[in-house]
């Protein structure tokens, strides 16, 4: 049995460090690529049983950088030409912008070795649908982002706050009411999105009230399909834009 395929966030780590290393040390005993091995082996990306002896260690951390080696048009030398799409991918999505490279590596460091917030991600479910992921920078941002839509005490602030100041839970989207479309059963239910987008992320950013939205779950859904642009204005936009389509055309 191999070892699973190396994740988005895996890639993001090891192309970061693609670009601040050099590619003369691109070698099983730099302390750099032991230690990047380490937090690779941190990632809640896969459970054990997917996992051989040699999961993502030193030696397989140094063949990476070389298949980046392969892909950089930049670089003289050969590498290894046994990359994935993915990794190509990847490599040109941020082969220009090294900043937001950097930023979103941080984040994924600075969570997995934060003992409180690791334990949250690891809490969060497996999403089926990658298509909904795929607006997010890799899995570990995505579960940041729905463990602070699944805090308790912010989302029960925001109920009472909505509550307190229309009398009722609907939608910021579409309006509906759970109460009114299924009675008791529905009485007090609404799911929590949280607004900010991925390009102010910080592990220690607190979440207020304002960066929160009570949305009904099919808008919620289809917030998180393209996370990056959806705002709950802009949904409401496509709302009103769907409604003037001939659906027969």
């Amino acid at each position: 049995m191999k070892n699973p395929k190396w994740t988005r966030d895996e890639i993001i780590l090891t192309l970061n460090m693609y670009f601040e290393l050099e590619s003369s040390k691109f070698i099983s005993s730099n302390s750099q690529i032991i230690e990047l091995s380490k937090m690779l082996n941190k990632l809640p990306s896969y459970s054990s049983e997917l996992r051989k002896i040699d999961f993502r260690n030193p030696n397989g951390v140094a063949m990476k950088l070389s298949n980046f080696t392969a892909i950089d048009p930049n670089n003289p030398s050969k590498g290894l030409s046994s990359y994935s799409q993915l990794d190509k991918k990847t490599f040109f999505e941020f082969a220009d912008k090294l900043p937001e490279l950097k930023r979103i590596s941080s984040l994924i460091f600075e969570s997995i070795n934060n003992e409180e917030i690791a334990n949250k991600l690891y809490e969060i479910e497996e999403e089926l649908d990658d298509y909904v992921k795929e607006g997010y920078e890799g899995e570990i941002i995505y579960k940041l982002h729905k463990s602070r839509e699944r805090d308790k005490k912010l989302t029960e602030s925001k109920k009472v706050k909505a509550l307190r100041d229309t009398g009722k839970l609907e939608c910021e989207v579409c309006e509906f009411d759970f109460y009114k479309t299924y009675g008791k059963l529905g009485k007090g239910f609404i799911e929590c999105h949280h607004t900010v987008q991925l390009s102010t992320y910080e592990t220690k950013q607190k979440t207020e009230l304002k960066d929160l939205a009570l949305v009904c779950s099919n808008c919620h859904r289809m917030l998180h399909r393209d996370i990056g642009n959806m705002s709950i204005e802009n949904l409401k936009n496509n709302i009103k834009t769907a409604g003037n389509i001939d659906l027969e055309q």
